[in-house]
């Protein structure tokens, strides 16, 4: 497995991208530990995150999903998903650019959003989607997507993909990763996004 510290590989990317449920079966293809920073959040709290966002407000929220990923980065060691706005943190962005740079993979798992709204079920309680819930996930994307593609060693497109079949995209990419020619010295994966 890897040799570079903290985690085998980081999940980024928006709701209903499938980020807890690829990490799980990428946990299983490898055995290794799965961790979320959103169920880190939660559990620190003692409630859910709609809890927070409603009781203790947003900015309470992102402070807690700053440290749990600050901690996960730390000492997990397996598979790891962020919460989907835990890239706007800039000392988050910091921190994945300095594991990147480490050799770490950190995959943003793209998609669309008519895959997305199934995924998420937009009539599910979401602090951020309230409202227009898709117009609003349009809008956290347009803000997000520059984010995650800086962040991104690899980019896999879910729409359409099973859980397993976007694992697959993902190893295939890593695997691409590996194969690189690091001559080019453009500092892009070439051939790391898979569609």
């Amino acid at each position: 497995m890897s040799a570079v510290p903290g985690p085998h590989v980081v999940l980024v990317g928006p709701p209903g991208s499938g980020k807890s449920t690829v990490a799980l079966a990428l946990g299983e293809r490898w055995q290794l530990a799965v961790r979320d920073t959103d169920s880190d959040v939660e559990a620190t709290a003692g409630k859910a995150i709609t809890e927070i966002f409603v009781e203790d407000g947003e900015p309470v929220f992102r402070a807690l999903e700053r440290d749990a990923v600050r901690v996960a980065l730390e000492e997990h060691d397996g598979v790891l998903a962020l919460g989907g706005g835990a890239v706007l943190d800039e000392s988050t962005q910091e921190l994945l650019a300095a594991y990147g740079s480490g050799g770490g993979t950190v995959v943003f798992l793209d998609v669309t959003l008519a895959h997305a709204a199934p995924r998420v079920g937009f009539n599910q309680a979401r602090p951020l989607l309230l409202g227009n819930p898709r117009a609003q996930w349009t809008k956290l994307m347009e803000s997000r997507r520059p984010l995650y593609e800086r962040i991104a060693t690899v980019r896999v497109a879910t729409d359409g993909l099973t859980p397993a079949e976007v694992a697959d995209a993902v190893l295939a990419g890593l695997a691409g990763l590996a194969g690189l020619d690091s001559a080019d010295g453009d500092g892009v994966a070439d051939g790391a996004e898979v569609p």
